[in-house]
This record gives structure tokens, C-alpha cells and sequence, in this order.
């Protein structure tokens, strides 16, 4: 019998989040496999249908909001905005939030009280990740990982959260000439 010699250390700290937005109901199966490799799923609104969500909260644990194009069942289900902290980085999420520079007012408003170390949007379906040097956060638009709208590409992040910091962010681009399974 061999003996298992790794070491493991109970001081090293890190998350790993798979971060989607605007699926409007559908979901390309290589998505899916690009998030089975996180702890969770953080979904920034547009969601499309209760079919669609299960299917995603099926695979790893969920954080998700609202869109503006999602029901009354998924409104009841999920809140317009989360706050929330994993490791030392303080996670806020809404679906419409602009970016750095850019902000919508509410937005800003919170950004500056909460003071989060990483805000995540949707709504724009295109992918942005910016540092924003004035309110000292990463932000993340992972653009559209369903296939309606005027977006080229379907795209997912995958983000490792280390104590207070990030680290290997990683994207996955679809061509929306490629939405088959391959």
C-alpha cells in the first residue's frame, strides 16, 4: 500500500469561481465543463429561465441575481444585488453596473460605501475585466455565455481568489460560428 507523502498545507488559502452572465436560456456544453473545475458558480443576471439555472446549481454550489430579461420566478428567487465575501475579497455582483469610470450611479454609490475588492456585472454581453485604480477593484464582465444578442463570442471567466488577491484568470471564447458541441 503506498503511502500518500503530499503535503498539505492548512495556512494556503484559495477559491476558485467560475463567473457567467447573460445566458438568456441557454447553455453551450462546454460552459459547463469549463466551470465543473470551480468550488462555485457566480452567475451576474440575465439567467433566462428556471431550466437554465437548475441545471448550472446541479454542478457546483450558486451565487446568482436577477437580469432585466428574467421573470418574476427567477426575481423571487435571487436578489437584484449580492454582497458577499470568499477568502479576504469582499464579491459584489448586480447585473446592470457599468465599469470603472463608467459606473451606473446606484453602482457607485455602494461601490464606494462597501468598498468590495471585486464587483462583477453582465448586461453589456461584452467580456471586460479592468482594474479600477480609484475605487481599488477588479472588475469583471464576463460578457454572454448564451447564444442570443449581438455578441460575437460566447465567453465564461475562471478566477482563483488567493487570500486577498487573484490569480490565474482565465477565459473561455466560443465563436458564435462554433456553437456546436465541439
Amino acid at each position: 500500500m503506498k503511502k500518500d507523502r503530499s503535503i498539505k498545507c492548512y495556512f494556503c488559502r484559495m477559491f476558485r469561481a467560475g463567473i457567467l452572465s447573460d445566458t438568456h436560456g441557454f447553455l453551450h456544453p462546454r460552459v459547463l465543463h469549463f466551470v465543473e473545475k470551480v468550488d462555485e458558480i457566480w452567475h451576474a443576471g440575465d439567467i433566462g429561465d428556471l431550466k437554465t439555472i437548475d441545471r448550472i446549481a446541479k454542478i457546483k454550489p450558486l451565487v446568482a441575481v436577477y437580469g432585466n430579461i428574467d421573470g418574476q420566478e427567477l426575481r423571487l428567487r435571487y436578489p437584484k444585488t449580492v454582497h458577499f465575501q470568499r477568502e479576504a475579497v469582499k464579491v459584489m455582483m448586480t447585473h446592470i453596473g457599468g465599469y470603472p469610470g463608467r459606473y451606473d450611479s446606484s453602482v457607485r454609490r455602494v461601490i464606494e460605501e462597501e468598498k468590495p475588492g471585486l464587483f462583477i456585472c453582465g448586461h453589456s454581453h461584452i467580456l471586460k475585466v479592468m482594474y479600477d485604480k480609484k475605487q481599488k477593484l477588479l472588475h469583471i464582465n464576463p460578457g454572454a455565455a448564451g447564444k442570443y444578442g449581438f455578441h460575437t463570442s460566447v465567453t465564461a471567466v475562471r478566477l482563483v481568489l488567493d487570500g486577498n488577491g487573484f490569480r490565474d484568470l482565465e477565459v473561455l471564447d466560443i465563436p458564435r460560428g462554433r456553437m456546436s458541441e465541439d
